[in-house]
């Protein structure tokens, strides 16, 4: 399960293919890949941009908390 975050701080949850279900529900435009540079000078796929939105995409799982002795 993933979640999206758009450069105004708008979540989104419940993403199962992050690209096509943002498509569906932030609604059709261009779709390019969004990158960020690492301080080792390498990049990563972060997340997508979709017509004037920029969103960021996070794995959700599910917390368990601390294991007991």
């Amino acid at each position: 399960m993933h979640m999206a975050i758009d450069q105004y701080g708008v979540a989104i949850y419940g993403l199962v293919h992050p690209r096509k279900d943002l498509l569906l529900r932030v609604g059709g435009g261009r779709v390019s890949k969004m990158y960020w540079d690492r301080l080792d000078g390498t990049t990563r796929h972060v997340g997508y941009v979709i017509g004037n939105r920029w969103f960021t995409i996070y794995t959700v799982e599910p917390w368990e908390g601390k294991e007991r002795p």
